[in-house]
């Protein structure tokens, strides 16, 4: 079996001989031949040259082998692609080129240019295609309209995101009239890259936790129902929404085959919430990539150990890889799951 046909197994709830492995967006940030491009290269640069964007997605796949291969890309490339681009500031953190603040900053937004603007993600997805061949999976995302609408109306990163929030308390139309333009784009988006070759489409709802539990249907939940119900439905999705654990009924029904689950749950707990037809994702704490190999060895058997005897699961991270990252700790995951067997 293929790393591919194994990651493609999983994510559809068959059986396979260990579970596929590999890490969230950006999980080459914290290797040494990663570092060196950046020496050279700016993030955006990296992201939009089709070649280094390529030669970076391959590099974790080089050195650990996982059985997927995450394009590497931001989720900002939406709002950049609608005309509010980004960049990053001296001190870190995310600068937008404007604000949103009112109707006339959304309509400025052009969801007909999305897919010109973002033909280098398309570009970059063939020549990985070609490059993995039929071996690895190779996957693509985006992030929710909830959560590109937070960093687009707090105009950047945030120590503590609330506009998008208080527009959709304050003015339901207007709210709605943004997060169509998005998940629009964000539909156009995934459609683009399973087009260019893309196994799978992971949608990233980062912020989902910041609702709550009440409203997580009308604010988040329905515009990536609505993006899902829109891809073409021969690639697996994957729906990720961090911290909404008191919303387990409204993710089971998103029509996603796969659900990202973060640390915060223990994920035989979660495969007790979520219908047994739709796989699981996840869920080691990424801070013991930070640790040692002998905490990650543990733990990542704890969840192995968890979920025995449940076909459908995709071991991953609970969230993103951490620039800190050891290389040690990674290739203890990878080992750990790759010599794991499930019972006979």
């Amino acid at each position: 079996m293929t790393d591919r046909e194994r990651f493609l197994a999983a994510s559809r709830c068959q059986p396979v001989d260990h579970p596929p492995v590999w890490l969230m967006r950006q999980a080459g940030r914290c290797l040494p031949e990663y570092r060196e491009l950046r020496e050279k290269y700016s993030f955006l640069q990296l992201i939009q040259d089709p070649d280094l964007a390529t030669e970076v997605t391959l590099q974790p796949i080089k050195r650990f082998g996982f059985d997927g291969a995450v394009l590497f890309s931001d989720i900002l490339v939406i709002p950049q692609a609608l005309g509010q681009g980004f960049e990053f500031g001296d001190a870190g953190g995310i600068r937008m080129d404007f604000t949103l603040r009112d109707q006339a900053d959304i309509e400025r937004l052009q969801v007909d240019a999305v897919v010109e603007r973002l033909e280098y993600v398309a570009q970059a997805l063939r020549q990985l295609r070609q490059a993995l061949g039929n071996r690895t999976a190779l996957l693509g995302f985006a992030g929710s309209p909830w959560t590109l609408a937070n960093f687009m109306m707090e105009g950047g990163s945030a120590k503590e995101f609330t506009k998008a929030r208080a527009l959709f308390y304050e003015d339901a139309t207007l709210f709605n009239r943004l997060m169509e333009k998005l998940a629009s784009a964000v539909t156009r988006f995934l459609q683009l890259q399973i087009d260019a070759g893309a196994d799978a489409v992971q949608i990233f709802d980062s912020l989902g936790g910041m609702l709550a539990p009440e409203v997580f249907e009308a604010a988040s939940a329905r515009w990536m129902r609505q993006i899902i119900e829109s891809l073409d439905r021969s690639s697996p999705v994957i729906a990720f929404s961090k911290g909404t654990h008191g919303s387990w009924n409204v993710l089971s029904e998103l029509g996603s085959q796969v659900i990202g689950i973060d640390w915060g749950i223990r994920l035989a707990d979660a495969r007790k919430l979520i219908p047994a037809n739709i796989a699981l994702q996840g869920n080691l704490d990424p801070v013991l990539l930070q640790t040692t190999p002998a905490a990650v060895t543990r733990a990542t058997r704890q969840i192995l150990d968890d979920m025995r005897g449940h076909p459908g699961h995709i071991f991953n991270l609970g969230h993103g890889t951490p620039p800190g990252a050891k290389l040690d700790c990674i290739e203890a995951l990878v080992n750990t799951v790759r010599n794991h067997r499930p019972n006979p």
